[in-house]
């Protein structure tokens, strides 16, 4: 039986000697206390899953930062120091519960897509100025290529994460992906994602928003350089299921490729927020429509009283059900520490067979809504 060492700082800790992949951390807590160092909340081996057959482990849940940042999709189309401050707190509180993968990319809040602020600059500030205060802080960051039409080559890719890699103030990330199948030139792209790994500039690479075709074509051109393809980003979540029907949540299972699911609580819609009466504000109102959000109480009501014996959130459920479906990280958008809190309480426990079942047929009768048209391309 494992020995239990305790160590009491601004936090408690309870560290199993015996658990594998402890004893570093411990090594590590010893230095950062002998050298007086602030310690920060850690993230447990035990929580985190290898990403598809790369070497790099993230946690079993992500957070996607689409909406720092932004204006133009999110936020009302406005951005300021409110907001600003709502984000930074998402960001420590998901460090401080657990959650230590961020997902960012080029053009979320970029001037290109009339953002306010880029995404990956607010990214980068929050990282510095957390290890600042820890300085052991391990924190795992992945970015995106935006496959633009005037983008040629696999000298494009390069550039572009070097941009990023100077926006977010870091010598590398974890996960550096495709984030949409270009109109032309995807051989060198893919060519481009390996040059990163040998270069040095990425642990990881993927895609995002790739068909099964699309997804085994990019897995065989890195496979012959020895470079695993790690993950496929796609819209995946309890009431939008295309991955499931097109092939893509199979074919990655099939090869080992870790699916990333965006829009995992369908942008707010699996919440409970919204209703029929209340849809959502912008452009998310155009998509779940009243009409729609009448369709969806009684998955809704079903959701919530499947929560309530764990003392969960409908929330929490619906991205509980995503990781019961195996190989798949989910990484919802958190815009403050409420939410960030809320979504780290997805993953520790289980629905059981039967509900997860039972969520997947009532889901089955609401029809979808429109996704990413490139998916089926």
């Amino acid at each position: 039986m494992a020995m239990a060492t305790h160590f009491t700082f601004p936090f408690n800790y309870v560290v199993s000697e015996g658990s594998r992949g402890r004893g570093s951390f411990v090594r590590k807590l010893v230095r950062a206390v002998a050298s007086g160092d602030s310690v920060a909340p850690a993230t447990s081996e035990e929580s985190k899953v290898k990403l598809g057959g790369s070497d790099l482990k993230v946690t079993k849940l992500g957070i996607g930062v689409w909406s720092w940042g932004d204006n133009s999709y999110w936020n009302d189309f406005q951005w300021d120091d409110r907001k600003l401050k709502a984000a930074k707190g998402a960001f420590d509180t998901s460090l401080d519960n657990g959650i230590d993968f961020f997902d960012t990319a080029e053009v979320y809040g970029s001037k290109f897509s009339l953002g306010a602020i880029s995404s990956e600059t607010l990214l980068g500030r929050f990282i510095r100025e957390r290890k600042e205060r820890y300085p052991a802080a391990e924190i795992s960051v992945a970015t995106k290529f935006a496959a633009l039409p005037w983008r040629l080559g696999r000298k494009s890719v390069i550039t572009a994460l070097k941009d990023s890699l100077s926006r977010l103030e870091l010598s590398s990330v974890d996960l550096y992906q495709l984030h949409w199948p270009g109109l032309w030139g995807n051989e060198g792209y893919l060519d481009g994602l390996g040059d990163a790994v040998e270069q040095g500039l990425v642990k990881a690479v993927g895609v995002s928003n790739y068909s099964e075709k699309r997804l085994r074509d990019a897995y065989e051109r890195l496979k012959k350089r020895g470079i695993p393809l790690a993950s496929n980003q796609v819209n995946y979540s309890l009431i939008y299921r295309a991955p499931e029907q097109t092939g893509v949540k199979a074919a990655c299972d099939e090869l080992g490729v870790t699916l990333i699911a965006y829009s995992p609580i369908a942008q707010g819609a699996l919440t409970g927020k919204y209703t029929p009466e209340n849809p959502p504000s912008g452009p998310r109102g155009r998509i779940y429509t009243r009409e729609f959000l009448t369709k969806l109480q009684p998955l809704l009501n079903r959701i919530k009283q499947i929560g309530e014996n764990y003392s969960k959130t409908p929330t929490q459920v619906a991205l509980n059900w995503l990781v019961a479906q195996g190989n798949v990280i989910p990484i919802p958008g958190a815009k403050n520490a409420e939410q960030a809190k809320e979504f780290a309480g997805a993953i520790g426990w289980s629905l059981t067979d039967n509900e997860v079942s039972e969520l997947q047929t009532l889901a089955s009768e609401i029809k979808p809504v429109i996704g990413f048209p490139v998916e089926y391309l």
